[in-house]
C-alpha cells in the first residue's frame, strides 16, 4: 500500500539484535511497495541471492498493481487503455477483492480510488477538498461489479471514470508473493514485514520460540511512538490500519478528511474506531479486512466478526465519552504480554 503507513511495529531489540549469530540466519532490508521491508530467514542460501530473489518479485508486484507507476498494468487501465491484459497477480488481487467486499457487506471496495484522488490521497490529486455534489457525483463509479475481465482474451473491461486502486490490499498481497517464493525454495521459518504488515512461518530458531511482535498504541504521547501489545506469532499473517497519521486539512473550512473511504457514502470516514488490526491466513486479506474494519465502525465490525469467527481481531476505539478503548477476540487475549 504506498503511501499508507500503519502501526504494527517490529521490535527491533527482540526480532533482529535478540537473535544470536548463526551461519543459518539470513537477515536483509530494502526497499519495497513505497515503504521498508525485512526479511528474517533461516537458509543455507546466499542473502544477496535471496534479496535478489525479493527485489524482483517488488518489482514484478509493481508493474501489475502499483497506481504510482505509470506503465503498470492497473495505471494503464486507469488511464483508460481498453486492450491491457491482465496478470496473475492482478486477477488474484481482484478475485480477492470480490471476497472481501462480498464479507464486508461492501465496506471493502478498490473502485473507490476517484475518491481518494478527489480528497487527495493517491497519485492524482486535486488542490481543493471536493464539495458535497463532487463527491456525490463520483459514486457512480465505485462499485466492482463495474469491474470485469474477458474469460478468453484476459482483457479488463471498466467504463470511463472508475478508477481501481488496489493500495488498501496490494502491501499485503506483496508480502505473500514473498512469502510463497520463499517457501517454494524451501524454506520454511522465517517473518517477512514491509511497512508494519507481517507475514511469519516457523519459529525464530535461535530462540525456539515464535517471533515477537508489537503494536503500537495510536494515542500520542510525549516520547511519540508507544507500544499497545506485545505478542507471538506463528504461520499467521497480520496487517493493520489507522486513521491517526493519515489525513488531509481543508485549508478553507479547517476540516479534517482521513484516508480511509466509505464506498457504501462515499466520503472520508471517521468513527469511533481509530485503529485495526487483523491476523489472517494471508496477508492480503488481513490488509484487505482492516481498512475494511475502519470504514464500517463499530456497529458493523460486530457483525464482520460474528459473520467471520476464523478472523482474529484487535482494533481500537474512543467511547461515547471519548476514552480511548480496545476489542480483543477473545483467541487473541492469551497472547497479549
Amino acid at each position: 500500500m504506498a503511501g499508507l503507513r500503519f502501526f504494527v511495529l517490529l521490535i527491533a531489540p527482540l526480532l533482529i539484535l535478540g537473535c544470536g549469530p548463526t551461519e543459518d540466519l539470513r537477515v536483509f532490508y530494502g526497499n519495497a511497495f513505497g515503504t521498508t521491508y525485512v526479511v528474517k530467514c533461516y537458509s543455507d542460501l546466499d542473502s544477496a541471492e535471496l534479496q535478489n530473489e525479493v527485489n524482483r518479485l517488488v518489482d514484478q508486484v509493481n508493474a501489475s498493481i502499483s497506481t504510482y507507476d505509470p506503465q503498470s498494468i492497473i495505471s494503464r487501465i486507469n488511464q483508460g487503455d481498453t486492450g491491457v491484459v491482465a496478470d496473475l497477480y492482478f486477477k488474484e488481487v481482484l478475485s480477492l477483492s470480490r471476497e472481501v467486499n462480498k464479507a464486508t457487506f461492501g465496506f471493502f471496495d478498490p473502485t473507490v480510488g476517484a475518491i481518494g484522488n478527489a480528497l487527495g490521497f493517491g497519485p492524482q490529486r486535486f488542490s481543493n477538498i471536493p464539495s458535497d455534489h463532487v463527491l456525490d457525483s463520483l459514486c457512480q463509479f465505485v462499485g466492482l461489479d463495474l469491474v470485469s475481465i474477458r474469460p478468453k482474451s484476459g482483457v479488463v473491461e471498466k467504463p470511463d471514470g472508475v478508477y481501481l486502486d488496489f493500495n488498501a490490499i496490494g502491501k499485503g498481497y506483496g508480502i505473500d508473493v514473498i512469502g510463497r517464493h520463499v517457501e517454494n525454495m524451501g524454506i520454511t521459518d522465517y517473518l517477512v514485514e514491509v511497512g508494519g504488515e507481517i507475514r511469519a512461518k516457523g519459529q525464530n530458531k535461535d530462540k525456539n520460540k515464535p517471533w515477537i511482535i508489537g503494536i503500537e498504541s495510536p494515542e500520542l504521547t510525549q516520547e511519540g511512538r508507544s507500544i499497545d501489545k506485545v505478542l507471538a506469532i506463528q504461520n499467521q499473517s497480520l496487517a493493520s490500519s489507522g486513521n491517526y497519521r493519515k489525513f488531509r486539512l481543508d485549508t478553507v473550512s479547517g476540516r479534517k478528511f482521513v484516508h480511509t473511504i466509505n464506498p457504501l457514502s462515499c466520503r472520508a470516514e471517521q468513527n469511533a474506531i481509530t485503529s485495526a488490526s487483523v491476523w489472517a491466513s494471508t496477508c492480503a486479506e488481513a490488509d484487505a479486512y482492516a481498512t475494511a474494519i475502519m470504514a464500517m465502525g463499530l456497529e458493523r465490525v460486530q457483525d464482520l466478526i460474528q459473520e467471520r469467527p476464523e478472523l482474529i481481531v484487535y482494533y481500537t476505539y474512543h467511547d461515547a465519552q471519548n476514552q480511548p478503548k480496545w476489542y480483543a477476540s477473545p483467541n487473541l487475549l492469551a497472547q497479549f504480554r
